[in-house]
C-alpha cells in the first residue's frame, strides 16, 4: 500500500462514492479518486490551487474554502478525506476542522485522515528548509484528542511509506515549493549549502535519481 487511494480502497469500494477533498491543492488526488469512479468535490484556502484544479480536473467540483468551516449541509458526502493537509491548518483549529470533517459525513460515513509523521529522509530534507516537527506532531495529537474525548471513533490505523524519486536537487526543492510557496524565500537564502545538504539526506535509485521515503501514518474514523 503505497498511495491514499489504496489506502481507501482497503475499506471502501471507492466507485460511486461521494468524497469530500478536504485540502485538495491543485487536484492531483481528486483526478485519481475520479478515475476510481468517485464522485468529487475539493477544497482548498489557496485561490490559485483551485484555479488549476478546476483547469486539470473538469471533471470534479473545487471550492475556495478552509477545513475549518466547509461550505457544504450535514450528510453531504459518504468519505472525507484530509491527505497532507491537517498539518497545515492552524494549530488551535485542527480540533475544529476534525469536526466539520465528520458534521458534513452521512450515516456510515467515515472520515480518513494522512499524514506524515515527522521521520524519513524526505522529512529530513524538508526540514532543511522547513522544519515541520512541531505541526506534523500537532496534527497527531489532534487527532488522539479527539480520539480521547470522545468526538471521533477510530476504526484503524495502519502506515505506509510514500516513496519519490527526483532527478535532481532542484526538483526536490521544486516540488516542496509547489506545496507551500513561502519556502522560496528560505530557499534563496541558503542556496549556497542547500543542494549539497538535499544530495546527502537522499538516498540513490536504480538509475541514479535521489530517493526520498515518507512515512505516512492513516487514520480511518467516524462520527462517535
Amino acid at each position: 500500500m503505497e498511495s491514499p487511494v489504496a489506502a481507501l480502497r482497503s475499506v471502501r469500494q471507492v466507485a460511486g462514492l461521494r468524497i469530500l477533498d478536504i485540502g485538495c491543492g491543485t487536484g492531483r488526488l481528486a483526478k485519481e479518486l475520479i478515475e476510481a469512479g468517485a464522485d468529487v468535490c475539493g477544497i482548498d484556502p489557496e485561490p490559485q490551487a483551485i484555479r488549476t484544479a478546476r483547469e486539470t480536473v473538469p471533471r470534479g467540483k473545487f471550492t475556495i474554502a478552509s477545513a475549518e468551516a466547509l461550505p457544504f449541509e450535514t450528510a453531504s458526502f459518504d468519505v472525507t478525506m484530509m491527505v497532507n493537509s491537517l498539518h497545515h491548518v492552524p494549530e488551535p483549529l485542527m480540533p475544529i476542522a476534525l469536526l466539520e470533517s465528520v458534521r458534513v459525513l452521512g450515516d456510515d460515513g467515515i472520515l480518513v485522515v494522512v499524514e506524515p509523521l515527522a521521520e524519513g529522509n524526505f522529512f529530513e530534507a524538508l526540514r532543511l528548509v522547513d522544519d515541520e516537527t512541531l505541526v506534523r506532531q500537532a496534527a497527531q495529537a489532534a487527532i488522539e484528542a479527539q480520539l480521547s474525548g470522545g468526538n471521533l471513533k477510530l476504526m484503524n490505523t495502519l502506515t505506509y511509506v510514500r516513496t519519490e524519486a527526483f532527478g535532481s536537487p532542484e526538483q526536490f526543492l521544486d516540488r516542496i515549493v509547489a506545496v507551500d510557496p513561502s519556502r522560496l524565500s528560505a530557499i534563496e537564502r541558503l542556496s549556497s549549502s542547500l543542494k549539497s545538504a538535499v544530495l546527502t539526506s537522499a538516498r540513490r535509485g536504480a538509475g541514479g535519481g535521489l530517493v526520498f521515503d515518507q512515512p505516512m501514518k492513516v487514520h480511518f474514523m467516524e462520527r462517535a
